[in-house]
């Protein structure tokens, strides 16, 4: 298998991540991509024609793209268990919730560097951070006690949306207010999976 990624990427980090914890990282050749959404890279189109990052190419089948299918195909073949079906819509909502965050995050970034400076809006900007500091908010509150819990790709997802924040929004302060789910991050991101895939 062949993972197309770009390093600062929170969704491949998402699926490295997962690598490491299923114990697959090294049945996956890593490829880098540069690929922006005004100059999408022509390889990665042909494994997804949406243009995104990450993608797992398999041999003699078709590629798998955006983090949660590869996520949930590495689980399968690793029968990890990181979708447990005792808590399966649990975890599978907090996986959105932090894909969530990567999503407005992400789109935050997009903002300021693809448009010129005239353009950039900061109704716009404010609004995708609003996203963000709701998800963690509901985070902080309903989700904390299921974060403690056993892994699962819940928070795995969260773990990896937090981190980009610290690493693209680190100004934004996010933990202010959010004691709680401060706390749970500065115990997940000291996983040997997160420290081998920081960014």
């Amino acid at each position: 298998m062949k993972l197309l990624h770009s390093g600062a990427s929170p969704f491949v980090r998402k699926v490295m991540v997962t690598l490491h914890e299923t114990g697959q990282f090294d049945d996956v050749e890593k490829i880098d991509v540069a690929t922006t959404p005004l100059a999408p890279d022509a390889g990665l189109i042909a494994a997804n024609p949406v243009g995104k990052i990450p993608a797992l190419l398999r041999a003699d089948r078709p590629a798998l793209y955006d983090s949660r299918v590869i996520c949930r195909y590495l689980d399968d073949r690793a029968k990890a268990g990181l979708y447990p079906e005792s808590r399966l819509w649990d975890t599978l909502t907090l996986e959105a919730t932090g894909d969530g965050i990567m999503d407005a995050a992400v789109l935050i970034v997009y903002e300021e560097r693809f448009r010129p400076a005239e353009k950039v809006s900061m109704e716009w900007i404010e609004g995708q951070w609003a996203k963000v500091a709701r998800a963690l908010d509901a985070l902080d509150t309903r989700w904390i006690s299921h974060l403690s819990g056993p892994l699962d790709m819940g928070q795995i997802s969260v773990g990896c949306a937090l981190g980009y924040l610290d690493f693209r929004h680190d100004v934004r302060s996010w933990r202010t207010g959010r004691d709680g789910l401060a706390a749970w991050f500065d115990t997940f991101k000291t996983r040997e999976s997160m420290l081998a895939t920081a960014p």
